[in-house]
């Protein structure tokens, strides 16, 4: 069942309580005023009985009736009964048929008020009547029909009302709320015209700041990172195969320009140097690709542990040391805060420092073994790594790249490598909540920021 169609049930049924609760309560009020007004019309009718029964002065008596005659009218099954109180043993001779509770006749006899009783549509109303020779109790009964009859009337009309108000208030809700999700459909009909072959297209924004105007926006700014990752896909691939292509094209020429003929033992050593040299390179090179690839690593399945930060580094700096004894790695961790647990971050230590070595041992491959300085510190919840080297920088039109895998600035022609240090680095860094920053100016260095998490205790 489509939302809209929930909703304007829902609305429907809320509207319908409310109305069933209105009725009720016209129904209640219309019953009770029907009730009282019964009530006070037999109870006019009792005390002219008892007038009439009971007054001595025929002139009077002969008045009451003919009033009751005129003004009176008959109701509906009306009857009267005298009830006559024993005055020594204050029994009630009560006539045959007549059957009330206790509570009924002791309230008549309080003699303060009437009493009042109904049972099933029958309505009783009975006062006390007290002279010095005897105590008596008149009694009225009536049946209250045309109360009834009202009644009935009333709750057909309620019924139908109400029968009548909720189709009506379903018909009105069902198109509200049409109108109402109308751009939510209008987004999932463009939404589902969106594909690989157009991911340009984007939905139309709308001004403000309701809920359709963040969802377009939310839509938008998933196709920009959609679109983005396609296109550094399609340039990984393309990048790729051209790179893995060039040392096995020179590998397959040198063999088979070697092959070709037969050759002197000296001829035979360069063409297999050649070949190892290539061979090396497409193993370095597929070893780097591996290493992105596998970078996007589930931190569900990996292994996470608490990582204290400056350890890892003084181990990032050993094994620096080992792979490039001229380096001028410098590090300077006076910032370092006491408390070790701000310091501590969650992650897997491999990756970490596969990330961290890549950014420095870019350092000192672009500065040619200058100065670099690897600062550590803490600010507001985060692990801040600082690597500043005074390098040949990168040019500020192609900044922009440097995350792109394969991309390499136009100054670094004459150095070695791939251009996938930093986009690996930045795989890692983002699967640890971090975030990474390059800032730098071409001729004097660069300047890259590394912010990580601490580790929390919940």
């Amino acid at each position: 069942m489509k939302i809209q169609t929930q909703t304007a049930l829902l609305f429907t049924f809320l509207a319908a309580a409310v109305i069933l609760l209105l009725n009720g309560v016209i129904y209640y009020a219309a019953s009770r005023d029907s009730s009282n007004d019964f009530k006070k019309r037999l109870e006019l009718r009792v005390v002219v009985a008892s007038k009439i029964y009971f007054e001595k002065d025929t002139t009077s008596t002969a008045t009451y009736n003919e009033l009751r005659e005129q003004y009176l009218e008959k109701l509906p099954n009306e009857k009267e009964y005298v009830i006559t109180v024993d005055q020594r043993s204050g029994a009630l001779q009560i006539p045959q048929g007549l059957k009330l509770p206790e509570t009924f006749y002791k309230q008549a006899l309080a003699g303060s008020s009437t009493a009042y009783y109904d049972h099933d549509g029958v309505y009783y109303a009975g006062i006390q009547h007290k002279s010095p020779e005897a105590t008596n109790i008149v009694v009225k009964s009536a049946v209250n029909m045309y109360g009834l009859q009202a009644l009935r009337n009333l709750e057909r009309i309620l019924f139908i009302a109400f029968i009548g108000k909720v189709i009506l208030v379903f018909t009105v809700s069902f198109f509200f709320s049409r109108k109402a999700f109308k751009p939510f459909r209008d987004i999932i009909a463009r939404v589902k015209s969106i594909g690989v072959e157009n991911l340009s297209l984007r939905l139309q924004e709308k001004k403000g700041k309701d809920e359709t105007a963040e969802l377009t926006r939310t839509f938008n700014g998933m196709l920009d990172r959609l679109e983005t990752a396609f296109d550094i896909q399609n340039n990984f691939v393309s990048n790729a195969s051209h790179e893995l292509r060039t040392p096995l094209t020179t590998i397959i020429g040198e063999a088979e320009i070697t092959l070709s003929r037969a050759r002197t033992p000296e001829t035979y050593q360069a063409a297999l140097q050649a070949i190892l040299k290539e061979a090396e390179k497409l193993e370095a090179l597929t070893t780097a690709l591996l290493s992105l690839a596998q970078s996007g690593f589930n931190k569900k399945k990996e292994n996470l542990a608490p990582i204290r930060l400056d350890e890892l580094l003084f181990d990032i700096h050993a094994t620096i040391s080992r792979i490039d004894p001229d380096n001028q790695v410098r590090l300077h961790l006076q910032d370092i805060p006491l408390d070790d647990s701000k310091m501590t971050v969650t992650g897997n230590a491999q990756l970490l420092k596969l990330a961290i070595s890549n950014i420095i041992l870019n350092a000192c491959k672009y500065s040619n073994n200058q100065d670099v300085i690897v600062r550590l510190s803490y600010q507001s919840g985060f692990v801040v790594l600082v690597v500043t080297d005074i390098g040949i920088g990168i040019p500020d039109a192609e900044l922009q790249h440097v995350f792109v895998p394969f991309f390499r600035a136009s100054n670094t022609g004459s150095f070695k490598g791939y251009g996938v240090g930093l986009p690996l680095a930045l795989n890692i860094i983002r699967q640890h909540n971090g975030q990474i920053h390059v800032a730098s100016e071409e001729g004097k260095g660069t300047i890259v920021t590394v912010q990580l998490p601490v580790m929390t205790n919940a």
